[in-house]
């Protein structure tokens, strides 16, 4: 009697987990995405309308969750349920760049007729093993992969490029197409597909459940802010005589190196060679390091956590004693141009056939390899003047992207890729103060300067004729376009 109600237990037991799994494969959906990219280099163009594939999966509240690189740059989403050809149009509620997740809404609400919405879990444990759902290279028909999560800790989120936060390592197969599906562990999802790395084998990687969570909850208000930034950077502190220096008691605590400048409230509460004990509670080690629910991982993980405005406890030695500080932290938006930038497209100026643009990543990443590795000038302006003054931090450098050719800037013999740095004698760190230099030409000529002091002039009044044949010839739909943010 006792081995047949195992086998009924068994039995039951297989019953669930078949169940489970065929509400979890359901509530998959494949996505198609019609994007279109600017171009980065001649800013006034786009490429064409391509389609590419994705995965998603449903959450409650009748929305799709997937990733953010899934839906970019879309002219049209399309979404197809589980075995089912018939296509829905779908719209992007919100989105987070920084940490590639997105919200989509359906038009028709009949999509989610007997669908069950996916529930979020929590961290799944190193060696558990995982189950991916998805919709790989294209194919019309859902795909499973299982694994182990082998490691989690901070990975760089190549999808913005310059962000970096929590991470879960598995070595179950993800493809081109896996991207936004769910990693289902005990029915619950505990991450969402999202890159791969060509440098390693049979190795993914999964956004996990605390992001998830903090991104969700980020949105409740209506508008998405964004992963905060304690401000600064934190330096391993081994040297025991540098610790005798700063009388340290114990071996703990790892040194505040680098405030960033665009953090004043950081900078009246943190100073430089300050050591950091303890955040929310969790020892800070003397290299950077906590312990975060049995996994060794960067600090920053716990400043991940919280959402933008909101304080952080935190302990810090300073001249001797311990102090206890309330950090407020802030999302940071100073440095998008050190990241991928999405859902607007560069600005430009044009002045006499000279086309001006931002400096940013996307601008260095358009170039071919050797353009990029051999301009030292642009690598410093992007990457690394943001860290002399605040002023600095602030600038957005101006280039000159292209030169369209015209008999009357001939004679302009200005090599592409000079940064900008005044026109009209005024210094220019932004778009907005090129647009505002041009209305103050100098004696009816416009008067450039860049930064190898080459120094070119234009008539205003031929300049302006240059454009208006310009724009009828290249087919360019206007002089210039500058955004809010610039």
């Amino acid at each position: 009697m006792l081995r047949f109600r195992n086998k009924i237990f068994l039995l039951c037991v297989l019953i669930s987990s078949f169940l489970q799994a065929n509400e979890a494969e359901r509530a998959v959906v494949k996505i198609i995405n019609f994007s279109q990219l600017p171009d980065w280099q001649e800013p006034w163009k786009f490429s064409q309308v391509t389609p590419g594939a994705g995965s998603g999966f449903v959450i409650k509240g009748n929305r799709i969750m997937t990733n953010a690189h899934v839906v970019s740059w879309s002219r049209q989403l399309l979404v197809f349920r589980y075995q089912d050809p018939q296509p829905y149009r779908a719209s992007i509620e919100f989105i987070g760049h920084d940490c590639d997740l997105a919200v989509l809404k359906v038009d028709d609400p009949a999509f989610f007729e007997g669908l069950t919405p996916l529930e979020i879990g929590e961290l799944p444990a190193v060696r558990s093993s995982v189950t991916t759902y998805g919709y790989p290279a294209g194919g019309q028909q859902i795909s499973y992969t299982s694994g182990v999560i082998s490691r989690i800790e901070i990975q760089r989120y190549s999808h913005i490029f310059n962000r970096h936060f929590l991470t879960l390592q598995t070595d179950a197969a993800l493809n081109p197409g896996n991207s936004g599906g769910p990693a289902i562990q005990d029915g619950f999802v505990v991450g969402v597909s999202f890159q791969g790395n060509p440098e390693l084998e049979n190795a993914g990687f999964i956004i996990p459940p605390e992001i998830i969570h903090h991104f969700l909850k980020d949105i409740e208000d209506g508008y998405y802010h964004g992963f905060p930034d304690a401000g600064f950077n934190v330096a391993s502190l081994h040297n025991p005589a540098f610790r005798e220096y700063l009388q340290l008691p114990n071996g703990e605590g790892a040194r505040i190196d680098y405030i960033l400048e665009p953090y004043p409230e950081t900078r009246q509460l943190i100073k430089e060679n300050d050591v950091l004990l303890e955040i929310d509670g969790y020892s800070v080690g003397s290299d950077g390091m906590i312990l975060y629910k049995g996994n060794r991982m960067q600090a920053s993980v716990l400043f991940d956590n919280a959402q933008h405005q909101e304080k952080v406890p935190v302990k810090i030695w300073r001249d001797g004693t311990e102090q206890s500080i309330d950090l407020p932290v802030f999302a940071n938006t100073e440095d998008r141009l050190s990241g991928r930038q999405y859902d607007t497209p560069p600005p430009y100026l044009m002045i006499g056939g000279l086309v001006f643009t931002e400096l940013s990543l996307d601008f260095l990443r358009d170039l071919d390899r050797d353009q990029r590795s051999n301009d030292a000038e642009l690598l410093y302006q992007l990457f690394y003047r943001n860290l002399q003054d605040e002023d600095s931090s602030r600038a957005k450098p101006i280039l000159l992207s292209s030169k369209l050719n015209h008999p009357g800037n001939i004679d302009l013999r200005i090599p592409k890729r000079l940064i900008l740095t005044h026109l009209n004698d005024q210094p220019i760190q932004s778009m907005q103060d090129l647009q505002a230099a041009l209305q103050s030409p100098v004696d009816g000529f416009h008067l450039f300067v860049f930064s190898n002091h080459m120094m070119e002039a234009l008539e205003v009044e031929n300049a302006d004729a240059i454009d208006q044949a310009l724009l009828k010839a290249y087919q360019i739909p206007a002089t210039c376009r500058i955004h809010d943010h610039e």
